[in-house]
C-alpha cells in the first residue's frame, strides 16, 4: 500500500526526473536495461498455484481482531487517567489500526465473490470510520501494477524518490503526519461544498480522492456500478466526517479523545509512509520497465527479522513478490517466498530484492538521494 493522501502530498518530482532517459550511470539506467528472467518468472507462477486461494475465515478474523485492539486501546487511551497506561494503549491501537488499515491494499486486489461481504464489511469497521473508504484505492493500486505504468509519470503510487533532494526525504515523512486533517477537510467541507460546484467537484474526483504520492496523477471519475458505490462511500464518510467535527465542538466528545483520534491516526500515518518510503528503491527515473526491473526495485523483508510483522502488515514485507504476484493472498506470501527462494539458485535475480530491516533499506535510500545532491 504506497499511499499518501493527495489532498496532504507536497514532495513533487521535478521536471527532470518525471520523465525521460535515465540518467548515465545512475541506478535507474542499470533497472531499465534489465531483462526479464523467465525462469525467476515462470518458477514463481509454477510453485505458487495451490496458493491462490483465499481464506475467508483468516481475512476475518485477522481484521476483527486488528480492530478490537484498535478501537479498545483507542478508548483506553482517550480515557486513562495513568499517562503509563494511556501510552501503552495509545501503541497498541495505533498498531491494530493500521493492521486494519493495511487491508485496503487486499481489498484493492481481491475478486470480491471469493471473500463474500468482506469489502462491505471492512468499509463498516475501517473504511468510514476512518475515512479511508475503499474507493480511495480501488482503481488506483491497479495502475501502479500495470507493467507499462509502473515507475512512470502515470503511476499514481511512484516518485524517484533515491533520485531526488536529500530534504525531500523528510518531508515526504512529515506531510503524511497531516493525513487525518486532511481527510476531515475533505469529507466533512470539500464533499459537501462540491455538490453545489461542478468545476469543484471534478477537483475533488481527480485529486482529491485517491490514496497516492505522484502529485501529477489525476484520476478518472467513476461509471456505472463503480459511481454508485463510490456515491454511497462517500455520504457515509461524509457524514460522519461532519458528526465528528460536530460533537467534538459540542462537547459530546471530549476535547482530550478528538485529540487522542488525531494523534494515533497521525502516527499510524507516519509508519505507514516510512513503510512506503522502503517499498521500493525508487530509483527509475520515467521509463517503462520489464517486471524483473521492477521486480528489483521492489522489497522483500522476510524472516528472520520480527519486526517487519509490525511495520510492514498484512503481507507489506512481501512486497516485491506481490509485485510478482500481484494476484496472491496475503496469508499465502511467507509460504511462497520459502518455495521460490529454496527453488532459485543463489545467482537468481529472486534473492536480491531481499533485505534485512529498516534501518539500513532508510540508509540506502537517503545515500542515494546524497550522491545526487
Amino acid at each position: 500500500m504506497d499511499t499518501s493522501l493527495s489532498l496532504a502530498r507536497g514532495t513533487a518530482a521535478p521536471a527532470s526526473l518525471a520523465a525521460g532517459s535515465p540518467v548515465a550511470g545512475s541506478p535507474a539506467a542499470g533497472l531499465v536495461r534489465v531483462a526479464d528472467d523467465k525462469a525467476m518468472l515462470r518458477a514463481a507462477a509454477d510453485l505458487t498455484r495451490d496458493l491462490v486461494k483465499p481464506r475467508p475465515a483468516v481475512y476475518w478474523g485477522d481484521l476483527i481482531a486488528s480492530m478490537v485492539l484498535g478501537y479498545g486501546a483507542l478508548f483506553v487511551a482517550a480515557t486513562s487517567d495513568s499517562t503509563a497506561v494511556a501510552i501503552v494503549a495509545a501503541i497498541a491501537s495505533v498498531l491494530g489500526l493500521y493492521r486494519g488499515l493495511s487491508f485496503i491494499h487486499e481489498v484493492s486486489h481481491m475478486k470480491h465473490a471469493a471473500v463474500p461481504n468482506f469489502r462491505l464489511g471492512w468499509n463498516i469497521l475501517v473504511g468510514v470510520p476512518m475515512l479511508t473508504p475503499s474507493f480511495m484505492y480501488e482503481g488506483v493500486h491497479n495502475l501502479h501494477h500495470a507493467k507499462t505504468r509502473y515507475g512512470t509519470v502515470e503511476d499514481p503510487e511512484y516518485l524517484p524518490l533515491a533520485l531526488m533532494k536529500p530534504w525531500t526525504l523528510p518531508l515526504f515523512i512529515v506531510v503524511s503526519a497531516l493525513a487525518p486533517i486532511a481527510l476531515l477537510v475533505r469529507f466533512a467541507i470539500l464533499s459537501p461544498l462540491s455538490l453545489l460546484s461542478p468545476k469543484l467537484r471534478t477537483m475533488v474526483v481527480e485529486r482529491y480522492s485517491a490514496l497516492a504520492i505522484n502529485p501529477q496523477f489525476r484520476r478518472r471519475a467513476p461509471e456505472g456500478e463503480a459511481k454508485a458505490y463510490w456515491d454511497r462511500l462517500e455520504i457515509a464518510a461524509s457524514l460522519w466526517a461532519i458528526t465528528l467535527i460536530a460533537i467534538t465542538v459540542t462537547g459530546v466528545l471530549p476535547l482530550r479523545a478528538f485529540l487522542t483520534i488525531l494523534g494515533i491516526a497521525s502516527a499510524f500515518a507516519v509508519l505507514n509512509q516510512v513503510r512506503t518510503l522502503v517499498a521500493h528503491l525508487w530509483e527509475n527515473d520515467g521509463e517503462p520497465m520489464t517486471v524483473t526491473a521492477q521486480y528489483l526495485d521492489t522489497v522483500n523483508v522476510p524472516p528472520p527479522a520480527l519486526l517487519p510483522a509490525l511495520w510492514a502488515p498484512v503481507g507489506l514485507r512481501y512486497h516485491a513478490l506481490h509485485h510478482l504476484l500481484p494476484g496472491l493472498p496475503y496469508h499465502a506470501l511467507g509460504e511462497a517466498h520459502r518455495r521460490i527462494s529454496a527453488e532459485l539458485d543463489a545467482m537468481s535475480p529472486y534473492h536480491k530484492a531481499s533485505y534485512p530491516g529498516l534501518p539500513g533499506l532508510v540508509s540506502k535510500i537517503a545515500r542515494s538521494t546524497m550522491v545526487r545532491r
